[in-house]
């Protein structure tokens, strides 16, 4: 496969990872809630994909900070920007932790009753 060098995202090494930059991108509801849905998926996902809540440009804002502090990774195939979880970088730098967290937000759901834990709660 040939890639156009343009294309190509930066992505930190796995060397280069670190907790405090994953739990900085895991702290914000909306990025928690992009790496929740694509470890839930089977594939990669296309940013197209995601119905979020905020704008187009901080969408963007949101996968690249993900990127950035490798969480995930990203690629194009075609014209289509694709997103997948970092599992096997984060469980051999921080086992657990990735589980973990996610495991925290679904628990947060069931006690807060709602869908999706990382959305903002409704009107009191």
């Amino acid at each position: 496969m040939t890639t156009n060098a343009a294309r190509v995202l930066a992505h930190p090494s796995r060397e280069e990872i670190r907790v405090e930059g994953v739990l900085h991108a895991l702290s914000d509801p909306i990025r928690l809630r992009i790496v929740r849905q694509l470890a839930g998926a089977t594939d990669e996902q296309a940013c197209s994909r995601f119905d979020l809540p905020v704008s187009k440009s901080t969408t963007t804002h949101h996968f690249r900070v993900l990127r950035e502090n490798g969480v995930i990774a990203q690629f194009y195939r075609g014209t289509a920007k694709l997103s997948c979880v970092r599992t096997e970088d984060l469980d051999a730098l921080f086992p657990g932790l990735l589980d973990s967290v996610l495991a925290g937000v679904e628990l947060q759901a069931e006690r807060l009753g709602r869908a999706d834990a990382s959305a903002p709660a409704g009107p009191a």
